[in-house]
């Protein structure tokens, strides 16, 4: 009985979540971007701590240069609202039961030439090869139709 008690990850007790913390660099050749090159970041700082995370992503701009923008999230399934330079967006994060995945649901308002555009998000979060490998499945839709996304980032 003790045996079998000790065979169990100490992330499987109430509580226990994993922890994501770390410097995040894409994996291209691991990766299946879709159609969404634009979207997935090349670089991701993430800091977690208690009930927060915070995200930094940087991505490769249309006009070549490099983009980075940071949000400070709650963990605790309750809304969160960032203001960014083009819009506002909304999201909630919700822990699997079993603590070892994150899901973060937002909906995103740009303002582009006086229109305003919505963009709604589905990311699940799951880290592999003993937290060597952070894996974000990306769902995207707007008005522009769909798009998908398994990203795959080694840690630095």
């Amino acid at each position: 009985m003790i045996c079998a008690l000790l065979a169990i990850p100490s992330n499987s007790f109430a509580g226990d979540k994993v922890d994501f913390t770390g410097e995040w660099v894409l994996n291209e050749s691991k990766s299946d971007l879709g159609e969404g090159r634009a979207f997935a970041a090349f670089k991701i700082a993430v800091k977690q701590e208690g009930n927060t995370i915070t995200i930094e992503r940087t991505r490769t701009g249309r006009d070549g240069e490099e983009r980075t923008n940071s949000e400070t999230l709650t963990l605790d399934g309750k809304e969160n609202i960032n203001e960014g330079e083009r819009g506002s967006s909304t999201s909630v994060l919700t822990w699997s039961e079993d603590g070892n995945s994150l899901t973060i649901k937002s909906k995103r308002e740009f303002n582009r030439q006086g229109e305003t555009f919505e963009m709604n998000s589905t990311q699940v979060w799951t880290l592999a090869e003993d937290g060597k490998v952070l894996k974000i499945q990306s769902d995207i839709s707007s008005s522009r139709g769909e798009r998908s996304a398994s990203l795959v980032y080694d840690k630095k």
